[in-house]
């Protein structure tokens, strides 16, 4: 009998749920995604939970044994009261995600479905060490940059989410001017600080489009992205003793080379030879890492 977890994946502009394999293989036809954004409600999230928990579960074969539900957030997180409260959704801040996704689970079992509710960037730190790019690292970090920037802690194979649930939360730390490096460096900032130097376009695909086609307003934003998580990054490394860190996030894509700008930044900044051979690789997961490092809260 196959052993599956329920996997859900909240973020700043998509919520994903789809089922996970004990091996790490998403459930045929299980994945699916409603919208979030900073518009978003507590009564918009519990919908879309519902709907994409319902269209999950609805893949479950016969034969197979739901194990649990594992629920990776954009953070904060609060994991003794399940609650989120992600930066990029203020009007949703104090939502009870793990139990919205344990009451819709349970609902289509018919049976209560345990829960564990974890910040996505451990969740994909997790991921990433048990079947990604990091497998075997002595100590690890994952990160996303996208909408937001968010990242998660791995030694000796073991996640490690700190006092709350929250470790690995660079997205939040300063960077230059007293800016956080995720207003720095996220897809939407980035954007918007090309349209300051008058760049006309609006999304992270338009950099990328943009940049690739010469622009230099958009590449200068792509590089400053870059720079600013590679400097992050080295103060990661001086600090926790880094190995290898794993790069995952829309707005990562925003050029082909991209992972390289921020390892150049990365051994520049940093102040020490151990820091400094910190190795930054592509996530090895791609899109499905999130939902694995749900799964994984549970299965791992």
């Amino acid at each position: 009998m196959t052993r599956y977890a329920l996997a859900v994946d909240v973020g700043g502009t998509k919520m994903e749920a789809a089922l996970v394999a004990e091996d790490g293989v998403l459930g045929t036809g299980s994945r699916s995604r409603q919208a979030t954004g900073r518009e978003a409600t507590v009564e918009s999230l519990n919908a879309a939970v519902i709907a994409i928990v319902e269209h999950a579960l609805a893949a479950l074969p016969a034969d197979a044994e739901l194990v649990g539900a594992g629920a990776g957030s954009a953070g904060p997180v609060d994991r003794t009261l399940g609650t989120i409260m992600p930066v990029n959704m203020p009007l949703a801040r104090g939502f009870a995600l793990a139990e919205a996704v344990r009451a819709a689970a349970s609902t289509v079992m018919g049976r209560d479905v345990r829960t564990v509710l974890g910040h996505d960037g451990g969740a994909l730190a997790l991921a990433e060490s048990w079947l990604g790019a990091t497998q075997g690292a002595g100590a690890s970090l994952s990160i996303v940059v996208s909408t937001g920037v968010g990242g998660g802690f791995v030694a000796n194979g073991s996640y490690i989410p700190g006092a709350t649930g929250n470790a690995g939360h660079l997205g939040q730390v300063r960077r230059e001017g007293g800016l956080t490096l995720e207003e720095i460096a996220s897809g939407p900032a980035s954007a918007s600080w090309a349209q300051e130097q008058g760049w006309t376009g609006t999304t992270g695909e338009d950099l990328a489009r943009d940049a690739a086609a010469g622009d230099t307003v958009a590449r200068s934003a792509i590089e400053r992205s870059a720079r600013a998580v590679g400097e992050a990054l080295a103060d990661a490394a001086t600090l926790v003793d880094l190995d290898v860190v794993a790069i995952g996030g829309g707005f990562s894509r925003v050029s082909a080379d991209y992972i390289d700008l921020v390892q150049q930044a990365l051994t520049a900044s940093a102040v020490h030879e151990y820091s400094r051979r910190t190795r930054v690789v592509r996530s090895g997961l791609g899109d499905e890492g999130p939902l694995i490092g749900a799964a994984a809260l549970v299965l791992r």
